[in-house]
């Protein structure tokens, strides 16, 4: 298990994301991927109150309603680190927070969310605002932690100044767009900052929508995919992309392990990454995902991945 920093919440380091639950995974399909990650010692589990209203004919929540569905059969919340997002439906206005937590409580069908998350930026809302409404949900036990999404470090350092000053919750951990391909976001100034004020990475696309699985090849068949602009295709014309992906599959390989396990091992292994988030469709998905957390990638190789 891994530890947030600043808090009591022992993760394991790979969190499982619910974005295709209620949409790509309905829910018995759902529920099995779900048994199968806590079968493993799986208990880290990311939703937010938007996912998935890009879906025809879905309105946002879908992913949390099916989490909490398995949570009330299973009779499982207190073995759960649950984490939830608000903000990407109608910003981070006091009100509009204290609405959309209540509306996810119902759905996940708990009295508290473990770690919430600021969904994306909201210029339009001061800081000083969004924190207190988080400090009155940590107040009355509706939520423990709270971080941010998608944050510049400009921002994010803004935010943390103003808990500071003010005597307001402070953010715990970051969730950003990083990955093997996709570094530039993050490394450097923001990943900087949040090794300076021990704020926990828990990256989002982990497996750049699939492409670091290695299921997209130049070539080859289209794999079955419903994710249409989640889909990693677009990396097939990116030459470094590609690169990556061989020297992946060299490594995989040689530990006769999964190509996504691989990619995750490089991401876990990153300074600040506390647990990198990954989705599955179903279990056979999943055991390729779970083979990262015993997986130990020598220095060389992480070298190899990085260079």
């Amino acid at each position: 298990m891994a530890r947030i920093d600043h808090t009591d919440l022992d993760v394991l380091p790979l969190c499982l994301g619910g974005n295709i639950f209620g949409w790509t995974a309905d829910e018995p399909e759902s529920f099995a991927v779900l048994d199968a990650y806590a079968g493993a010692g799986g208990n880290f589990i990311d939703t937010a109150d938007s996912y998935s209203a890009w879906a025809p004919g879905n309105q946002g929540g879908e992913s949390e309603h099916v989490i909490g569905n398995w949570m009330a059969e299973r009779g499982n919340r207190d073995e759960v680190v649950l984490a939830t997002k608000v903000g990407s439906i109608g910003g981070l206005s006091a009100a509009n927070v204290r609405d959309r937590v209540e509306a996810s409580l119902r759905r996940l069908q708990t009295d508290h969310i473990d770690l919430l998350y600021a969904h994306k930026d909201d210029p339009d809302t001061p800081f000083e605002e969004t924190l207190t409404a988080f400090g009155e949900l940590i107040a009355g036990g509706k939520v423990r932690y709270i971080a941010a999404s998608n944050l510049k470090a400009d921002r994010l350092a803004q935010a943390l100044a103003v808990s500071d000053r003010e005597g307001l919750p402070r953010y715990v951990a970051l969730q950003p767009h990083y990955n093997l391909v996709e570094r530039e976001r993050y490394e450097g100034e923001l990943e900087s900052l949040c090794e300076r004020e021990g704020l926990a990475c828990v990256p989002y696309y982990g497996l750049a929508k699939g492409f670091l699985s290695g299921k997209y090849r130049s070539g080859g068949p289209d794999p079955e995919t419903h994710r249409g602009s989640l889909s990693g295709t677009a990396y097939l014309e990116n030459p470094r992309a590609l690169g990556v992906l061989e020297r992946l599959d060299q490594i995989a390989a040689d530990h006769g392990v999964p190509v996504a396990a691989v990619a995750l091992a490089w991401l876990a292994a990153q300074p600040t990454v506390v647990a990198p988030i990954a989705s599955a469709r179903n279990p056979e998905q999943l055991a390729e995902l779970l083979a990262s957390v015993s997986l130990d990638l020598s220095e060389d190789e992480l070298a190899r991945l990085s260079s």
